[in-house]
């Protein structure tokens, strides 16, 4: 592909192809990631918060059990208490809890790793008569921490117990975790556009280079551009059927370049005949009166033959371009038909032989236009007339191939000629004195190929040809 080309069919900004595969491969990946992050994230957060939350009320649920069996007092949970299994222990042992004592006045005398607020609703907790009476719970901030308090009664106003657990480490540990889902998020985002982009790539490199072909072939005219076609998928399927379709159109192309220039050299013939003769035209009171005659039947012959031969070039551009609807067709009836009619014009005897099934799908005026054509090739060259004109019409069984031949008694085709009577406006050398065209058997030859068959001649024992054509199925 020229460079020019292939520059014009490369796609720019995001209204390619390429961008906009990558561009949506990255939404959905976003997409998705987000949605399972955020589950995810809350999911774990609510998890840990909860296990958390239960277990502060563990601890307190078991201290209210405590104090309300045992009549204990500020001095058990003092810190300098040692003893192994002690009330303060349990307390710090399961979960780092931090235990502050009040005396029932509500003044701190033991305090915890980290000094607890004591309100009015602790101090009157710890001068409560009623053991394990809890004052409500409270979050508050020690030193740039969060806390979760709560105040316990001893019970005979002997003071109270304060638990509070640690709350901020664990949502640090969360904001931890939302940054690296984000970032998580972030990477497979780009990521997955990374993807997309070449996978996108690896997918539209041959649609560019197949739409740089067809803009190549549109911009120059050309229809032998190559098509680059590879793989076995879709893309390479249109690119075969692209260039297939390139290739019939350089064959339309070149069949009617050559009908034109055919066409063109047989119309010089009987043009310049006729330009001589109606030259001549201005003089014909001049002339003797036999050669008045033969100047008025020879205008008359060469009016004829273009006439004869515009007729043909029409029916044969107009095979080339038949679109008709395919039908099913008997191709014997189309044959007693055709046999009417030469019988008429003619005066031949022309008969119809049948065998087996004889119905094909096919276009019935373009077998019917073949099949004269045959007949008539036949009563032209059979000029002795004393034998009769057959038509043999043979099916298959299963109607999936027609064989038509038209059988006579003239004087044959030479060897030499028989694989060239099918050419556009070949006329055997002894054939060049009678009328014709030379496009009759030529557009047998594109009835049949574009019926599925194909066209066939040979010599006839006992002297005359046999010519016709198979049809096969639309």
């Amino acid at each position: 592909m020229p460079s020019a080309a292939r520059r014009f069919a490369r796609p720019r900004g995001l209204s390619s192809l390429r961008a906009r595969f990558a561009v949506s491969f990255a939404l959905v990946a976003a997409v998705v990631t987000v949605l399972v992050g955020f589950l995810s994230y809350d999911a774990a957060a609510r998890l840990v918060r909860v296990d958390q939350q239960t277990v502060f009320e563990d601890v307190v649920r078991d201290l209210r059990a405590q104090v309300r069996q045992d009549a204990l007092t500020p001095e058990d949970f003092a810190a300098s208490d040692t003893t192994d299994g002690g009330p303060r222990e349990n307390l710090i042992r399961p979960s780092g809890t931090v235990v502050q004592v009040l005396v029932p006045d509500g003044t701190v005398v033991d305090a915890g790793s980290a000094p607890l607020p004591a309100d009015a609703d602790d101090r009157r907790a710890a001068s409560a008569s009623t053991a394990g009476r809890l004052a409500e719970h409270r979050d508050v901030e020690v030193g740039g921490e969060v806390y979760r308090i709560a105040t316990v009664a001893l019970g005979g106003g002997r003071g109270a117990v304060q638990v509070a657990q640690e709350f901020s480490g664990t949502e640090d540990l969360l904001r931890e975790l939302q940054q690296r889902t984000v970032l998580l998020v972030a990477a497979v985002v780009v990521a997955a556009g990374l993807f997309g982009w070449w996978l996108a790539r690896r997918i539209t490199s041959r649609l560019v280079r197949l739409a740089g072909a067809a803009e190549d072939v549109a911009r120059t005219g050309q229809l032998a551009t190559q098509v680059p076609v590879t793989g076995r998928d879709e893309v390479a399927r249109l690119g075969r059927s692209f260039d297939r379709m390139l290739g019939r159109l350089a064959q339309s192309e070149e069949d009617q370049r050559r009908l034109v220039q055919d066409a063109g050299h047989e119309l010089r013939t009987p043009l310049t005949s006729l330009r001589t003769n109606i030259s001549m035209l201005r003089r014909i009171n001049e002339l003797p009166p036999a050669a008045q005659e033969e100047l008025v039947a020879d205008l008359t012959h060469e009016s004829r033959e273009l006439t004869d031969l515009v007729n043909e070039l029409v029916d044969l551009a107009a095979g080339q371009s038949a679109t008709g609807p395919p039908q099913r067709v008997a191709v014997a009836d189309i044959a007693e038909d055709v046999a009417v009619a030469a019988r008429r014009r003619t005066g031949r005897e022309t008969v119809v032989r049948a065998a087996g099934e004889t119905t094909v799908n096919g276009r019935p005026a373009a077998l019917q236009r073949a099949l004269s054509n045959l007949v008539e090739n036949a009563a032209k060259f059979d000029r002795g007339g004393t034998a009769p004109i057959e038509i043999a019409v043979m099916g298959d069984d299963g109607g999936g191939l027609v064989r038509i031949e038209v059988l006579d008694r003239g004087p044959g085709i030479a060897e030499e000629d028989l694989e060239r009577v099918f050419d556009r406006f070949y006329r055997a050398p002894d054939a060049r004195s009678l009328p014709g065209s030379g496009l009759g058997l030529s557009i047998v030859r594109e009835v049949a190929t574009s019926h599925g068959g194909e066209p066939f001649a040979r010599r006839r024992e006992g002297g005359g040809s046999v010519i016709g054509f198979t049809v096969g199925a639309l």
